[in-house]
């Protein structure tokens, strides 16, 4: 056999490997989501959202207003400080420092999420007197998606090209008016899109929030300290354990909301948010 003919040969075998991969990944994806939905449509009343939970039975009214105060406080104070230190590293950092924030932020990423929410519930809830807490739980988030809204936004300020820089300074602007003038511009999709996945990653996490927020079966009261928040993943882990059938239905539903929670949020950053700030960059 020609040496033209085992390449093409590798090559068609290596193509028939990836789409057999992303068949694999596709129906997993499929089978999960086709799961959640066949159980979890069902159970979605309309009291579900305007009673809150009760013992092993009631609604998700709690719940969901308890993940969307936590995730959307997480996500505030993780895009001041992820963008706020990817701004630093890309723009003022020496080497050194850049390489070692980022070394940092990548050894962050892949501490467990139980260990974070341990280590707040000791300086928090314990430490600082905070008690089962929204803030406690927003901390817990918050600390735990910042890689992923730092390297998002690292990268995409990377990826500015030079040539736009050198453009804004050559006519004369400062520093801090390229940044916001050109760079932030320019990188928004990507951090747009960094923060988005960030919601998604943070609307699935349990462990920190066990030990931080706890878990209530009332209505969230808006009060940051010693007031326990309820949440939608504390309802899929624990009340699927029960041997009830109502039960059973509230963690299908909340898992239900959770999966269309992450749908949406990624559909809009992939429709949306890509669309117009792509158009508006061009």
């Amino acid at each position: 056999m020609s040496t033209r003919a085992i390449s093409r040969l590798s090559s068609h075998l290596w193509w028939s490997v990836s789409i057999a991969a992303l068949g694999a990944i596709i129906a997993v994806l499929l089978a999960i989501f086709v799961f959640v939905i066949a159980h979890g449509i069902p159970a979605l009343r309309p009291q579900l959202f305007t009673t809150v939970t009760s013992g092993i039975a009631g609604g998700l009214k709690n719940a969901i207003a308890g993940t969307l105060l936590l995730v959307s406080i997480g996500i505030v104070l993780a895009a001041i400080v992820g963008i706020g230190t990817a701004l630093w590293v890309v723009e003022y950092a020496p080497v050194w420092a850049a390489r070692s924030v980022r070394y940092m932020i990548d050894v962050l990423a892949g501490v467990p999420s139980i260990v974070v929410g341990y280590f707040l519930y000791v300086a928090l809830v314990e430490g600082l007197g905070w008690g089962f807490s929204l803030i406690a739980g927003a901390f817990s988030l918050a600390i735990f998606v910042l890689p992923y809204v730092e390297r998002a936004a690292d990268i995409a300020l990377t990826g500015v090209p030079t040539h736009l820089r050198e453009g804004s300074v050559a006519l004369g602007a400062r520093q801090a008016t390229t940044i916001f003038s050109i760079d932030l511009p320019y990188a928004m999709p990507g951090i747009l899109t960094g923060l988005l996945v960030a919601i998604g990653i943070g609307l699935g996490e349990t462990a920190p929030l066990i030990y931080t927020a706890g878990w209530s079966n009332y209505m969230p009261t808006l009060a940051l300290t010693h007031s326990p928040v309820g949440y939608l993943t504390y309802v899929v882990w624990t009340y699927i354990s029960q041997p009830f059938a109502e039960s059973h239905a509230l963690a299908y539903a909340a898992a239900t909301l959770l999966m269309l929670f992450v749908f949406g949020t990624n559909l809009i950053a992939r429709s949306f948010v890509e669309y117009r700030y792509n158009r508006n960059r061009r």
